[in-house]
């Protein structure tokens, strides 16, 4: 049995239950309790504090953990991370008032720079050789500078309409984060077993994520010239169809080439295009 622990409530929380439904792991909150098993797979999910999972994780009180990687860095705990997982991305970013004239990191020499990222941020500025403040602020960060608690912030950001909103432009971009799968180091042979399996559900789910099945029907003599567009896995399927002069080839694309890729079929001579969602994928 592994035990994963999870952000209780939030944008992480929800792609991390949406991720494992995907993966056919079924589990159900109860707001009576912060342990709860898994339905079909050998996991017990432990709904925590976002900044409390690398902790728990370092300590083995969870053997995984699914986290931002702006905490797991934050934190600093030693904790192996097993796989970046590719959703819940943001960003920290210092962001100064709109109206102010940035012209580099020296603006910030000797300003107040509020966060809930110190340790982040301390490093930061040591490597840039930059002296500031670092006030230490819980919650609404973006607020700081509009009540002169700072004269700039480090946070998270996401579409940057909190920024606009509270009159602040980003200048720089310190750290790209997504969640992040970590594991206490050593799990024993049993708990290896179990991680590969869900490792093995989790990339089936993240591969069909980018393609699409895609059907078309070809006339005959327009086969090897459809063929030479498609950039299929291994070799496309051609199945021949009742009408001798026709044949249906199914293949799949990936997501960020496929509008460029089907205009290409059509002008190949392909017709009836069908296109499917993968639920799943295998390589």
């Amino acid at each position: 049995m592994l035990r994963i622990a999870v952000q209780s409530k939030g944008r992480l929380y929800e792609d991390t239950m949406a991720l494992l439904a995907e993966a056919d792991i079924k589990v159900r909150k109860s707001e009576r309790s912060l342990l709860v098993r898994a339905n079909d797979f050998p996991i017990e999910i432990l709904y925590l504090r976002d900044d409390d999972i690398p902790q728990t994780v370092a300590q083995g009180v969870a053997d995984l953990g699914i986290v931002g990687e702006n905490e797991f860095m934050e934190r600093g705990e030693k904790a192996d991370i097993v796989k970046r997982l590719g959703f819940s991305k943001c960003r920290l970013s210092l962001a100064i008032p709109k109206g102010e004239q940035y012209d580099g990191h020296q603006w910030f020499e000797g300003k107040t720079i509020a966060t809930s990222y110190p340790n982040i941020l301390r490093q930061y500025l040591t490597q840039q050789n930059v002296n500031a403040n670092i006030h230490v602020i819980t919650g609404s960060v973006e607020i700081a500078p509009g009540i002169a608690l700072a004269d700039a912030i480090f946070d998270i950001v996401s579409s940057g309409s909190t920024l606009i909103t509270n009159n602040l432009k980003e200048v720089e971009v310190v750290v790209q984060s997504e969640a992040l799968l970590i594991a206490t180091p050593n799990l024993d042979e049993e708990k290896q077993e179990v991680l590969q399996e869900l490792l093995f559900r989790l990339e089936a789910v993240k591969e069909a994520e980018h393609r699409k099945y895609v059907m078309m029907n070809v006339p005959v003599d327009k086969v090897d010239e459809v063929l030479k567009v498609l950039p299929g896995i291994k070799s496309p399927t051609v199945m021949p169809l009742a009408d001798k002069e026709w044949c249906s080839i199914h293949t799949v694309l990936e997501r960020k080439r496929f509008w460029e890729i089907i205009g290409q079929l059509k002008e190949a001579g392909a017709q009836g295009i069908l296109v499917l969602p993968i639920e799943k994928m295998i390589i």
